[in-house]
């Protein structure tokens, strides 16, 4: 591939890139691709907190979610932590999640099963602001926590939507089917 031609598809993909400014541009970019273009739409825009306050609500208990839209193709919440907040150890049901940190710092542990039923963690990473990781079932299981000295925020795709999931119990060793809720619904999802 000649030089020319590799500048001009490099500044095509960094002005597609740019396109998304909003949440609403995200939004609408969601609802107008399909899966496979997920991926790259959620790398292609920045967030800062002051975007969520209208979706965001907190609890000391445990992290909230916050449904920003639910339809057949997707689902958008945004989770909000508390310091040392943490997730089970859990599935997705089958589905595809992308976690975008948007405010704090996240330690993401994945977790393999041996044929014993055992629980053993494989890897962890540490997310900051603007970072997206992905998971799906086949990859194992997975727990999210927030390490940073604040409360935090993360935006969770979803497709399709998750009804419910698999959850390790800590006590009984054994995973549970919890059907999942939100704390907070946005007015436009109740339209």
């Amino acid at each position: 591939m000649n030089k020319k031609k590799r500048n001009n598809i490099l500044n095509s993909k960094e002005s597609s890139s740019t396109t998304l400014q909003t949440l609403d541009d995200f939004i609408t970019a969601l609802s107008e691709g399909e899966r496979t273009t997920y991926n790259h739409i959620i790398h292609s825009i920045k967030f800062q907190a002051s975007d969520f306050e209208e979706h965001s609500s907190w609890s000391n208990d445990c992290y909230t979610r916050n449904c920003i839209v639910e339809n057949e193709k997707y689902e958008l919440i945004l989770i909000c932590w508390c310091k040392g907040h943490e997730t089970p150890i859990h599935d997705h049901g089958g589905e595809e999640c992308w976690v975008k940190v948007i405010d704090g710092e996240f330690k993401e542990t994945i977790y393999k099963q041996n044929e014993a039923g055992e629980l053993n963690p494989v890897r962890s990473s540490i997310s900051k602001p603007n970072d997206v990781t992905y998971m799906k079932d086949f990859m194992g299981f997975h727990r999210l926590k927030n390490i940073a000295n604040k409360r935090s925020m993360s935006l969770h795709l979803y497709a399709k939507p998750i009804r419910n999931c698999s959850v390790f119990d800590e006590k009984s060793k054994i995973f549970i089917n919890r059907v999942l809720g939100y704390d907070t619904v946005a007015d436009s999802v109740l339209k």
